[in-house]
């Protein structure tokens, strides 16, 4: 089944996204429109629903590559606790034609469960393709391999920010970026603010790989772009990602969700490496074994998609590092038209690819204006003033959050567009929720005796570790560090410590968090308060990322001394009226509290909605780790 240029008919995909009874949402690209037919079998029951404009958006992203929303409200609800076999024909053939490699064993198509409560659930965060570690997402493909029971089934998987690295991109990831946007003829945009003129420039320009700052403008204060938006100091503590190939064009963001999703896009190039320096050759040929790993295990990867429900929530690397993290950074960001661009093509990509699956209602009125920029595109070129205006209309959107109606009921936080800024200090990090998205959240939370939220950061952190961003926020080099945590804003941490305190909102919380890139389990107990709540934050940090393992070590260590339970230190932070009580993981040496291992996180949840037992699957082969909860 090939596209008259020798294409398959998908490209990635099928994506479950958002699943209910009454609503079933998927995700796919295919190399043109296709006439797609939804098969569902169940218990004797067999159901065709061929899929009209009103059930699949189509939207084009270049000459030969169509994103399908689809969208299919169903007239009886689906059984729940009960395999669902589903199937997409295009032209009468199904997925064990075009896209075998999404099967397990004999299967002749793809299954889901629709779970009648969250039983237990996978999550995850901080997938980048070029590190040295395996790829977590493959460890959920075994789990439901070797899954021969409804209970042994994830009810979701939940990933909780930096899906894709837009800002910290392989070379040879970037040269297949480039290969993919010529073989689909994905559409170039012109470039305001920038040194080359339009997309096509950047892509052939000698300072494309490995040198992209040279690209951007310089400021009136002579400072390059790179130093006042990329962040452009070194960051030798937390992180040490780079903007050297930052993703720039909206092609370039769109390429890079279908390669880190699909097998099949690589399928479709060859790439050799572009003139280097010794150096960078060196450099080059370094991720391109990483490159290649990651390649090999993206039909797991896409099988883990074509089975289990997806949900998402962006963090800074799914658009760029440190992204709204100041006052100030925000003003320098989004005062430079070609910053304000490069932030929103990440966002537009993230709405095609990410959020609209988790809530297609909230994005009834953005899709229109998407579909009329990209219908018409006679010279491959965006038109400039039409992607300005739409992705003004993005920055501005304040509704990618969402609850899934579930048991517990999963709440996820929006925790980089809404942000409590500083009145005072421009330079001083702005509080991960601003007021009204608190006392939103607190209305969501009323009267549910349990609930699951979703923070991309842990809102109860490593205290050593927040105290030493506090130090540098306090020397005004908040950038330095990645000072993003909950207790750094005075007023967001009192307002949401405040919503636990709540009598109305729920006695059981669990916390789910990743971005940290280490893992670990907390238990913590509101003092002098009897009959709870109960909270539990459960950190699963990265599907492929690691923190750096001796640093860690040191960092776990000194925390263990200065802030132990007992340590009067607690008191002077601003979490004082909780006690934080760590769990030592199962197969920790000398008593480490942190868990240092790419992998996935999987929690079993008790009718409460209590943590039954949590586990942290290991990328690397090794048995997985119980992190199991203490008890508050």
């Amino acid at each position: 089944m090939l596209h008259p240029d020798n294409l398959p008919a998908v490209l990635a995909g099928p994506l479950l996204r958002r699943l209910e009874p009454r609503r079933l949402v998927l995700w796919l690209t295919g190399s043109r429109p296709l006439d797609l037919t939804l098969k569902l079998q169940w218990a004797g029951h067999t159901l065709h629903i061929p899929l009209d404009q009103g059930q699949c958006q189509v939207n084009p992203i270049g000459r030969q590559a169509f994103v399908h929303l689809i969208d299919v409200p169903l007239d009886e609800a689906l059984p729940q606790d009960e395999v669902i076999h589903y199937d997409l024909l295009i032209d009468g053939l199904g997925i064990a034609y075009w896209a075998a490699h999404l099967l397990y064993a004999d299967a002749p198509s793809p299954h889901f469960v629709l779970h009648s409560r969250i039983h237990q659930l996978v999550h995850g965060s901080c997938r980048k393709p070029h590190h040295a570690a395996d790829d977590g997402l493959l460890c959920v493909d075994r789990l439901l391999a070797d899954a021969h029971t409804l209970d042994e089934r994830p009810a979701l998987l939940m990933m909780s920010g930096d899906q894709v690295y837009a800002d910290d991109v392989a070379g040879p990831m970037l040269r297949a970026i480039h290969a993919l946007i010529a073989r689909l003829g994905l559409f170039d945009e012109h470039l305001e603010g920038a040194v080359v003129d339009d997309s096509a420039s950047l892509y052939g320009h000698r300072a494309s790989y490995y040198h992209r700052a040279d690209l951007l403008p310089a400021l009136d204060s002579n400072q390059t772009l790179r130093e006042r938006f990329f962040g452009g100091v070194k960051k030798p503590i937390f992180t040490s990602s780079t903007a050297d190939n930052h993703l720039v064009t909206f092609a370039e963001v769109m390429a890079m969700y279908l390669l880190v999703w699909s097998p099949t896009p690589w399928t479709l190039i060859e790439t050799q490496a572009p003139p280097l320096s010794p150096d960078e050759s060196a450099r080059y040929a370094r991720e391109h074994v990483h490159i290649e790993r990651f390649r090999d295990g993206l039909p797991g990867v896409a099988r883990v998609f074509a089975h289990l429900s997806t949900l998402m929530i962006f963090d800074d690397h799914d658009i760029t590092d440190d992204w709204n993290l100041s006052a100030q950074w925000e003003e320098t960001a989004y005062g430079h038209p070609f910053s304000k661009r490069i932030i929103g093509n990440a966002l537009l990509a993230y709405l095609l690819c990410q959020g609209w699956g988790n809530h297609p209602d909230a994005f009834v009125e953005l899709l229109p204006p998407i579909q009329a920029l990209t219908a018409h595109v006679p010279d491959n070129h965006l038109d400039a003033a039409a992607q300005d205006a739409l992705l003004a209309t993005l920055l501005k959107f304040q509704q990618w959050h969402y609850v899934l109606p579930s048991t517990p009921a999963l709440v996820v936080l929006d925790t980089r567009t809404r942000r409590w800024r500083s009145e005072f200090t421009l330079k001083q990090p702005s509080g991960l929720l601003d007021w009204e998205a608190l006392s939103e959240l607190q209305q969501e939370l009323l009267d549910h005796p349990s609930a699951i939220i979703v923070s991309p950061a842990p809102i109860f952190g490593v205290k050593l570790i927040e105290t030493v961003q506090k130090v540098f926020s306090w020397c005004g080099y908040p950038l330095l560090v990645d000072a993003e945590n909950w207790m750094a804003h005075r007023g967001a941490a009192q307002v949401i410590l405040n919503i636990f305190r709540h009598s109305r909102t729920p006695g059981n919380y669990v916390i789910l968090s990743g971005d940290v890139h280490y893992s670990f389990v907390y238990a913590v107990l509101i003092r002098h308060r009897n009959a709870g709540p109960r909270i539990w934050q459960i950190t699963s940090s990265g599907i492929k990322n690691e923190f750096p393992r001796r640093l860690l070590e040191w960092f776990d260590r000194l925390n263990r001394w200065l802030y132990s339970p007992r340590s009067p230190l607690n008191w002077l932070t601003r979490r004082r009226t909780m006690q934080v009580v760590p769990h030592v993981p199962e197969h920790a040496e000398a008593g480490e509290r942190l868990w240092n291992s790419a992998g996935i996180g999987q929690v079993f949840f008790n009718e409460q909605g209590q943590p039954d037992a949590i586990y942290q699957h290991n990328a690397n082969g090794k048995a997985r780790t119980q992190m199991v909860a203490p008890t508050p």
